[in-house]
């Protein structure tokens, strides 16, 4: 029998996790700041978090939002950041590291693909911004990276399709490829057909609506305006129905 497709699902509060968890998701990747693509969440939100979801949490380590090219201080507050993580339990990292001219980072992604054992590690979508995908695919086999997480080089990854399908043909078995990129209820079957992946890595934000009755419109904490009032999670209703609609496709393909 064909195997079942594995939904990761991308969170940055405990609400969100506990929902994909219900929804029938297999795998977490806790994040912080997803407004900016996702940063190094806090201890307490980890720790909390593993408390209450039975699935694998992956973290993500990232030091600050923007390129993947880090300084000395960063890559040591990456180190850092992998060490927490394994003591607060997480059972697996991800991360990317490139080169100021858009290739992988060998030298120090396998330093910390090793600090991180016996935890699993993702290499990101810093694959993406790299300058040639099928050279940093080696590359990052040679890291020792368990799993790259790809939409092909493209904002989504159903445009990306081709070039998916072909790294996981390139893989041969070396590595683990993960679709992601704006994947939704609509488009992750035909994805899952077209690349052969077996993972895939989504959001399912869903706005929701503040609690606040008294909200001071005139003010912005932040750096993007107006969002003060403005949250989104993941629901428990969009895993389920992400779950069935792979599920439903790959059901009609087995018949």
């Amino acid at each position: 029998m064909t195997e079942p497709v594995l939904i990761e699902v991308c969170v940055d509060s405990v609400a969100s996790a506990i929902a994909a968890q219900r929804g029938g998701a297999q795998r977490i990747e806790l994040c912080g700041d997803l407004l900016e693509g996702g940063v190094t969440p806090s201890l307490g939100l980890l720790g909390v978090v593993r408390s209450k979801v039975s699935i694998p949490v992956y973290v993500i380590i990232r030091p600050r939002a923007g390129d993947f090219y880090y300084s000395d201080a960063e890559f040591q507050t990456m180190q850092r950041d992998i060490e927490n993580a394994k003591r607060e339990g997480a059972n697996g990292v991800v991360f990317g590291i490139l080169q100021k001219e858009g290739t992988v980072d060998i030298e120090r992604t396998r330093e910390l693909v090793e600090l991180a054992r016996p935890l699993s590690v993702t290499f990101h979508r810093a694959f993406d911004m790299s300058s040639d995908l099928f050279r940093a695919l080696n590359d990052v086999c040679a890291t020792g990276a368990d799993r790259l997480l790809t939409s092909g080089g493209e904002q989504e990854c159903l445009q990306g399709v081709k070039t998916v399908a072909r790294l996981v043909r390139d893989a041969s078995g070396r590595i683990i490829i993960m679709a992601g990129g704006r994947i939704g209820i609509g488009n992750a079957p035909t994805i899952i057909e077209l690349t052969g992946v077996t993972e895939i890595h989504v959001g399912l934000a869903t706005p929701v609506q503040s609690p606040m009755l008294h909200q001071n419109s005139r003010l912005s904490l932040g750096k993007a305006q107006g969002r003060e009032y403005q949250r989104t999670e993941v629901l428990e209703e969009s895993v389920r129905n992400l779950r069935r609609a792979i599920d439903a496709r790959r059901s009609e393909i087995v018949r």
